[in-house]
């Protein structure tokens, strides 16, 4: 998984190594299963498309459930990437989109319409859980209007600044006690022998 959330970071932000149990919250870990999911339905929709459509009665629609197909792969990895929020926004858009398209399946002459009722009530179900899972991340991962966060207590030092003006005297020590002989045959040029 890191793999993927440092394909997505900028060439400046750190690499992400591995991330901690404490660092996933619930509506974090219900994100990145409905990501999971998208992406596995997605795959399903691309190469099984003639099945899907012929299950539900949708016969000459395969190019449309691939194209959603795609649509699910790309809000998969979306809802996997640092920014869930659009891959969570993107999923409810999609679901929209396939319960408007589930609806057309329901006519009465369908002979597969209870399995594209059973596909639509399928649909509104996990259609809930994006819209939870958009609040709950929402919810965590915003600070509420008017607050920022205050780094006045940090020096920009990971060991503080007094560590490093230790280390940057001794260092200056270390230079001004080395022997000006050794800094002047450092200075002449190879095979001067003097």
């Amino acid at each position: 998984m890191s793999f993927l959330s440092n394909m997505a970071r900028s060439g400046g932000d750190p690499k992400v190594l591995r991330s901690g149990p404490s660092s996933l919250g619930s509506s974090d870990r219900l994100a990145r299963n409905l990501g999971w999911f998208s992406i596995g339905l997605g795959l399903a929709e691309l190469l099984a498309a003639g099945k899907i459509t012929s299950a539900l009665g949708m016969h000459g629609k395969e190019n449309l459930v691939r194209a959603f197909g795609l649509r699910e792969i790309t809000s998969g990895f979306m809802t996997l990437s640092v920014d869930k929020q659009a891959g969570l926004m993107s999923r409810i858009a999609g679901d929209a989109l396939d319960i408007a398209t589930l609806a057309t399946a329901m006519r009465p002459d369908n002979p597969k319409r209870g399995n594209a009722a059973l596909a639509f009530a399928m649909v509104a179900g996990i259609t809930l859980l994006d819209i939870i899972a958009t609040g709950a991340s929402t919810v965590r991962h915003t600070r509420h209007q008017g607050q920022r966060r205050s780094y006045g207590d940090r020096s920009g030092f990971p060991k503080g600044v007094e560590a490093s003006r230790r280390a940057a005297r001794k260092q200056l020590a270390d230079l001004r006690s080395t022997p000006k002989e050794a800094n002047d045959k450092s200075r002449r040029p190879a095979g001067t022998g003097h």
